[in-house]
């Protein structure tokens, strides 16, 4: 430390500067000639390595009694050669390892704290009582070595059960366990030389993304991957494995240096999703991860992707275009993550494991459907109870794919690449695509939560106005007032939805301040023009669908109340104009009618009465302009002929129509696996789940919409066929009146 005393600015070019610098050594360092060093020079930053404070003026300066002084404390600091991350001693005949210096990926410190999840408990506390028994058998001196084995046995039973039927959700959970390795850990395990590239050349280097060239038995690969964070620290330098576009930039800029050199490319995913932030979709983030997709797919080396842990929609894609897809036993694959798939559905993030259950997101699932070309297997408790022998398995899948794969050519490896996908989308090579094949698109309306309780309470209604004892009155009036008052409520959504609700208000407002009972010409006007405007906008096709068939149920409900009152109206006619003598005959053909169901004989002279009476009420009813064309029995009703033959020609149609749609989904070996297991096991879960997949199988393939048509149609010809309402009432009437 040097303490140098500079009057500023008075000190000029003399002789104390050149003692002073001479005193203190620092002739040397500011220059060997004989420039003066002024204390202007400090503030001007020509000397750079000075650090300065104010301090008291040495007791040899001639300008003691100046007020302007400056006093200066000297002190070199040590400054590296360059701020490179290699060192100086690189070995030029380096043959293996890593080049660990290139990388911020550094081994920790210390051993993870292991993390013990939900489902796990029950284990873990199993393991530690049988540690203690253990402790406890070893104090004591007794051999309980034979129990203590068949209790590990039975421990190590309950282990591999529970692992191998985990639920979709806990394998998520074990995808997503803080202490399972990184694509770095299993990079590091299964290559024997390893450098890491940076930067996508326009600024920026992302961390959620590493890649790098590594050599495995010789032969030179491209490792594209996300990095989650092995702690806090980490996964907030990461940014949680969630990349940027400047990472999926840096991704693409290595893939087109693989193909150019002809490296094989292996990724490995394991991100929750594309980072969403502001600033990401400022940049880019759909336009980067789109350009990676497309361009992988003209890459012409061999791609091989490990889903490692999670892969999350989009931000997994970018880099999974591939020509061969593994999925690690616990790893998971999806579109949404099952808590935001829970929030959207069920309003709460609680329903995540029901959610999970539905996105099909394992890796088993993803097998079964042919999306994963191989499933890799990891160790009892998940990939982070034995990290190594994890990544020598994905070693493994990753050298048996490349023997396949390295045996085509580039023309071949495009193809090939093309194809996997195109077989996920459904579509097969040489079978043209139907271009009429309807598809289930959810149609675009306001109102199609309510749509099946209303077709419940419809048929409820149906069944209540058919009914052959006729129906409470008061139920049914409640059921109409609360079909009503529904389609009320869908009908002003339907205002609202169309921008017409103002004008709706301002009109009831209008109709309230008139007093006047016959509108006037203006209203009128107004009125008709509001609903010719909602007409136009509620016609237009695939328009609030849910509304126009609420619509349609009500009319028919309304048509049917009109035939019940006209049979009603029929049947107090009838009933007054029946003599008291008939409807006595009428009481005694009933009883008749019961003896002849029980098989009992009857007097001739009962069936003479029986005849009268039946000739006595045929008089009756032509009296009243009716005729008697048929009868029934009590609670049948009898079909026109026209109405049969429809009937019995529908029926056929959707006998054919199932039939057709067996054999184009080839399920007759399904139906016959059914029948088997039914004649073993009537009432297994097998059976259950066997009909519902073939229910769904048989569905998808019928044309159900003509089907369905045309059962409409045959329903409304049926309930307001006059023919019929009137039968069934006088089948359900005859005895009573």
């Amino acid at each position: 430390m040097t303490t140098i005393s500079l009057a500023a600015g008075h000190c000029g070019r003399g002789r104390v500067v050149d003692e002073l610098t001479s005193e203190c050594g620092l002739r040397s360092f500011f220059g060997s000639g004989k420039e003066d060093v002024l204390a202007s020079d400090l503030f001007e930053g020509k000397i750079g390595i000075l650090n300065l404070c104010v301090m008291r003026p040495l007791g040899h300066s001639p300008v003691r009694s100046s007020g302007k002084r400056l006093s200066v404390i000297a002190k070199v600091k040590k400054v590296k050669k360059n701020d490179y991350p290699w060192p100086d001693d690189i070995n030029p005949n380096l043959t293996s390892g890593h080049l660990r210096y290139l990388s911020h990926f550094k081994p920790l410190e210390q051993k993870p704290k292991p993390v013990t999840l939900a489902f796990e408990k029950p284990l873990v506390d199993l393991e530690l009582k049988i540690i203690e028994v253990r402790r406890m058998a070893d104090e004591t001196g007794l051999d309980f070595s034979d129990q203590i084995s068949a209790l590990e046995l039975k421990y190590q039973q309950a282990l591999k059960d529970l692992y191998t039927h985990l639920t979709p959700h806990q394998r998520l959970n074990l995808a997503r366990h803080p202490n399972r390795p990184t694509v770095l850990d299993h990079v590091l395990n299964i290559t024997e030389k390893w450098v890491e590239l940076h930067g996508d050349r326009a600024g920026y280097d992302d961390p959620a993304i590493v890649t790098g060239i590594g050599s495995i038995d010789g032969r030179s690969y491209l490792f594209i991957g996300h990095q989650k964070g092995r702690n806090t620290k980490e996964n907030i330098s990461r940014n949680f494995a969630m990349p940027t576009p400047h990472g999926y930039r840096k991704a693409l800029r290595m893939m087109k240096y693989a193909d150019h050199h002809g490296f094989p490319i292996i990724t490995l995913i394991d991100t929750p999703g594309a980072y969403a932030d502001l600033k990401s979709e400022e940049l880019g983030q759909g336009e980067a991860i789109a350009q990676n997709i497309r361009s992988m797919f003209g890459l012409r080396v061999p791609i091989i992707t490990i889903v490692t842990g999670e892969g999350g929609s989009g931000g997994a894609l970018a880099i999974g275009c591939c020509n061969k897809l593994f999925m690690l036993e616990n790893a998971a694959f999806y579109v949404a993550s099952p808590e935001a798939c829970a929030a959207i559905l069920w309003k709460s993030a609680q329903a995540a494991p029901k959610a999970a259950e539905k996105l099909r997101i394992t890796a088993q699932e993803h097998l079964r459907l042919k999306i994963a070309d191989a499933i890799i297997p990891e160790p009892l408790g998940g990939a982070h109870s034995d990290p190594i022998w994890t990544s020598q398995q994905i070693k493994i899948s990753i050298l048996q794919a490349m023997k396949e794969l390295g045996n085509m050519s580039k023309e071949e490896l495009l193809r090939h690449r093309m194809l996997k996908f195109r077989h996920i989308g459904g579509f097969q090579e040489g079978i043209p695509v139907d271009p009429k094949k309807k598809r289930k698109m959810k149609p675009s309306e306001v109102n199609v939560t309510t749509s099946a309780d209303i077709e419940t309470e419809l048929e409820n209604l149906k069944k209540m106005i058919l009914e052959a004892k006729g129906s409470d009155e008061q139920t049914t009036s409640q059921t109409m007032e609360k079909l009503q008052e529904d389609v009320d409520k869908e009908i002003t959504k339907a205002f609202v939805s169309m921008g017409l609700q103002g004008e709706l208000e301002s009109l009831k407002l209008e109709l309230a301040k008139t007093s006047d009972p016959v509108l006037s010409l203006a209203l009128k006007e107004k009125a008709d023009r509001l609903v010719q405007e909602f007409n136009l906008k509620f016609s237009k096709t695939g328009e609030f669908m849910g509304l126009k068939e609420k619509l349609a149920k009500l009319e028919t409900v309304n048509r049917l109340m009109v035939v019940k009152e006209k049979g009603e109206k029929i049947k107090t006619e009838i009933n007054e104009k029946v003599p008291a003598k008939v409807k006595e005959k009428l009481l005694l053909l009933k009883t008749v009618q019961e003896k002849l169901l029980q098989g009992e004989e009857v007097d001739k002279e009962i069936v003479k009465e029986v005849e009268t009476a039946r000739k006595e009420l045929g008089e009756v009813l032509k009296a009243s302009n009716l005729e008697i064309v048929g009868t029934t029995k009590r609670g049948e009703r009898s079909l026109p002929p026209d109405l049969n033959k429809k009937l019995s020609g529908l029926n056929s149609e959707i006998n054919t129509e199932i039939e057709r749609a067996i054999d184009e989904a080839g399920l007759r070996e399904k139906i016959e696996e059914l029948k088997a297991e039914i004649a073993e096991n009537s009432i297994s879960e097998k059976i259950k789940r066997l009909k519902e997949e073939l229910k769904e199988k048989i569905v998808a393939a019928m044309n159900v919409e003509s089907l369905k048509g045309k059962a409409d149609n045959l329903r409304d010809e049926l309930v307001s066929s006059p023919e019929t309402v009137l039968q069934g009432k006088l089948g359900a009437d005859n005895g009573r009146s």
